[in-house]
């Protein structure tokens, strides 16, 4: 198949999981033997092939792209009621569209790219399947967190400023999340009306010198670790306090990560000093070997959570929180354990169960490892390519009609 692959970001600019995640679907494509190609914005309009993918970088289409750097609110206003529907990036991706003739449009996230997009491919009869990586299309801030907390549904200011969002979303005609959490929250908002919903996790790589971890040796203690992004919202919290209580417990807490926060640079404080070492920015492959144990308390509702997937391809187990898409990876006894979010009594008891059976990790670690198996970029490959030949029939048999009046 010929494939439009419009991203919301991709590499270089790395901001967080979302464009790692892009570059790992269109990688997996192209050696499947599909032709991709990226459109995404920049700061200049060039193409270019980047890790052997050939990408097409267009000017931003709204009125800036880099939507992390500082701007002034008038700013901020004009950007979030543009992404709403851009008429300047209907244009734009519906010329990308002409270009490349694609089988298929797949949009992986859609800030800066646009809603639009759905609406230009529609225009040329192109079928269109949108990955889901957050809650952008939901809640203005693409969290749905509000107020130290997570929100239920969408308020009525995010309802409001993504009117044009939804009803844009009646153009897509598959919608993929990487679980069904995160599937859930846009249907049972009355996104995608009418498209197929597919869950297709995130891929990974199996890690070839991977096998079975034996757990800490006689005398050793229990090593329970933690990498990310040090912010109150991945439930450190939480995490400091189940270290306050393993206080003089064979149990030893390795953070590795970093933040620009006051918050991450008074994270050290949190946790008591005997029994917890900061570890600074550090590779997953230096970092996994150091632990029996991963810990993911995040109180925030994760729409998927790879790091638990990076931790089972490493032979880790993992004791996760039942927040948002992370128990739909995580089977307790088999891989790992979960534990109710913001419990740090019920975290500090799966840990110390480890620590007094440290030969349960073996069996743990070695049912890691068989879930790693579901993630292998293969499987993942062939799960597009199931949804896509059902949407290339679809369009065959008339299902996905170019809008009438269209210009040609």
């Amino acid at each position: 198949m010929r494939i439009l692959m419009a991203c919301a970001a991709f590499p270089p600019f790395i901001d967080g999981g979302g464009p790692i995640s892009a570059m790992i679907v269109a990688k997996l494509l192209q050696a499947a033997g599909h032709d991709v190609e990226v459109v995404n914005v920049a700061d200049e309009d060039k193409h270019e092939i980047f890790d052997g993918v050939p990408v097409h970088r267009l000017r931003s289409l709204n009125i800036d792209w880099n939507y992390r750097l500082p701007r002034p609110a008038w700013k901020k206003l004009v950007w979030h009621a543009l992404e709403n529907f851009n008429p300047r990036a209907f244009f734009a991706m519906r010329r990308e569209i002409r270009r490349v003739r694609p089988d298929i449009v797949l949009t992986d996230s859609i800030e800066n790219i646009n809603v639009a997009t759905w609406a230009a491919a529609r225009s040329e009869g192109v079928p269109v399947c949108h990955i889901l990586r957050s809650t952008f299309l939901l809640c203005w801030k693409g969290s749905m967190w509000r107020n130290g907390d997570n929100c239920a549904r969408a308020c009525g200011s995010c309802r409001a400023t993504s009117l044009g969002k939804k009803l844009t979303s009646r153009f897509v005609d598959a919608v993929v999340g990487e679980t069904d959490f995160i599937i859930a929250r846009h249907l049972d908002e009355g996104y995608f009306p009418h498209a197929t919903s597919h869950r297709i996790p995130g891929a990974i790589a199996p890690h070839g010198s991977a096998v079975p971890r034996g757990g800490p040796r006689d005398g050793q203690p229990l090593r329970l670790g933690f990498i990310g992004v040090h912010d109150a919202i991945k439930g450190l919290d939480t995490l400091a306090a189940a270290a306050h209580r393993l206080k003089g417990q064979p149990v030893t807490f390795l953070i590795a990560g970093s933040g620009k926060s006051e918050y991450a640079a008074a994270l050290p404080e949190r946790f008591p000093s005997e029994n917890t070492r900061f570890l600074g920015w550090v590779q997953p492959e230096a970092f996994f070997p150091q632990i029996d144990v991963l810990a993911v308390p995040s109180v925030f509702r994760e729409p998927f959570g790879r790091v638990v997937i990076e931790a089972f391809v490493h032979g880790v187990p993992v004791i996760g929180a039942r927040s948002g898409g992370i128990p739909e990876t995580i089977e307790p006894g088999i891989n790992g354990a979960l534990f109710p979010p913001a419990d740090d009594g019920a975290l500090a008891q799966q840990i110390t169960e480890l620590a007094q059976n440290p030969e349960r990790i073996a069996h743990l670690s070695a049912g890691a490892l068989e879930a790693a198996r579901r993630y292998a970029p293969e499987r993942i490959a062939a799960s597009y390519e199931a949804v896509f030949a059902a949407l290339l029939s679809g369009a065959q048999r008339g299902r996905v009609p170019q809008i009438q009046g269209a210009t040609p």
